[in-house]
């Protein structure tokens, strides 16, 4: 089964679900991850019926500016709680969808270490699932938090990692309301999603990504070029799909690479934003 990940209706001529992928679903790379230690300051609230993370910037930090997080298929764990905390210390208010509903794919291993889920565990009927809710779920939540956070100068940003960035590009489309954001190592994302870009675009990749491999991070590239989209592709050698978010941050380069990354996507929001 090919689930659909888009939020719009398809026409008769052209169903946008069987179209080929420039960024293929989540695999088996996907399932494992560095935990990374530290203690999440942000709080859970439920916005438009969907538990949420909130992480608020201190008050002489605050930009007064908001930034969504689309996670990936890890969901609300440690590192995610972490990051959007990392995203608030550096200005923004952050708030997290938890699209995945406490059924993150870590549920599903046979233990903490483990990078294979239980046997007999059905990955597709459970993407399946969730996608069919994210794409619900998700612009009502982002209309939720725009009346219930914004202000009349609030400006909006997002970020997405792997299950996440086709939401990134759907708020960057003219259907939505950020005026930059930000993906790493994307999933699930087809052509449409980058020929329907009308803001700018930060792309965080992995050298060694099965799921958005060289010959389709350049397809994506040449879209967004001869479209003339705005947007930066920051490439990490010697990295796996994943380092942005899940790498080891015992290794050097690894946590090098994941601090560039974020330092990268804050920069970006930053400058889009100030120009707005």
């Amino acid at each position: 089964m090919d689930p659909k990940i888009t939020h719009r209706a398809s026409t008769p001529s052209t169903d946008l679900s069987a179209l080929p992928y420039l960024a293929k679903p989540p695999g088996a790379c996907c399932i494992s991850a560095s935990i990374h230690s530290g203690s999440p300051r942000g709080s859970f609230t439920a916005i438009s019926a969907v538990e949420t993370y909130v992480s608020k910037p201190v008050p002489e930090h605050a930009n007064g500016n908001i930034l969504f997080y689309f996670p990936d298929i890890w969901g609300m764990f440690p590192n995610a709680l972490l990051i959007m905390d990392a995203f608030a210390d550096a200005g923004y208010l952050v708030l997290g969808i938890d699209y995945f509903r406490g059924d993150p794919i870590s549920k599903h291993r046979k233990d903490r270490n483990d990078t294979e889920t239980d046997p007999g565990f059905d990955y597709d009927a459970w993407k399946t699932k969730h996608i069919a809710f994210a794409n619900s779920a998700v612009p009502t939540w982002v209309s939720a938090v725009k009346s219930e956070y914004g202000t009349p100068t609030s400006k909006f940003a997002c970020v997405g990692y792997c299950f996440g960035a086709p939401f990134v590009c759907d708020q960057l489309s003219s259907k939505g309301i950020c005026a930059a954001g930000a993906f790493a190592h994307p999933a699930f994302l087809r052509e449409h999603h980058f020929q329907e870009l009308s803001r700018p675009l930060w792309l965080s990749c992995a050298e060694m990504d099965g799921t958005f491999d060289e010959e389709r991070r350049n397809k994506a590239v040449s879209i967004m070029r001869d479209a003339g989209k705005r947007y930066h592709v920051q490439l990490f050698s010697g990295v796996r799909h994943g380092f942005a978010l899940k790498g080891n941050m015992e290794d050097g380069y690894e946590r090098w690479a994941k601090e560039r990354s974020f330092a990268g996507i804050v920069e970006w929001c930053d400058f889009w934003l100030g120009l707005e």
